[in-house]
């Protein structure tokens, strides 16, 4: 949860291929600081694709990184492995703000947006 000096992060993945939520896929959150990125932690998406327990970053942070390692998912639900091993989101954040950044997923693409 933000707070007036931090901010929050969320996030979930949707496979638009098959219309459904992506579970079980690891997702890390990182913050840069003075001496570059060091993470914050590790979670992996529910039944519903969402990753609701990532932890707030530091006071002053001001960039973080979101990385989904959809390679085993993309694996097990493709005939043709996983184009995409892994995908980073790095965004700017402000303190109080929440950022939810939802992951649309398919086998040959991705997109990421800022959602609420």
């Amino acid at each position: 949860m933000s707070t007036s000096s931090t901010a929050s992060v969320s996030t979930h993945i949707l496979d638009t291929s098959i219309g459904r939520p992506a579970q079980g896929v690891p997702v890390s959150l990182s913050a840069h600081g003075g001496a570059g990125w060091a993470e914050l932690g590790t979670s992996a998406t529910d039944a519903d694709g969402r990753c609701k327990d990532l932890p707030a970053p530091p006071e002053g942070t001001t960039h973080v990184r979101l990385g989904f390692d959809t390679e085993a998912y993309l694996s097990a639900h493709r005939d043709s492995g996983a184009f995409f091993p892994e995908v980073t989101v790095t965004f700017a954040v402000v303190p109080g703000e929440h950022y939810h950044v939802p992951l649309l997923l398919n086998p040959f693409g991705y997109s990421v947006y800022r959602g609420s």
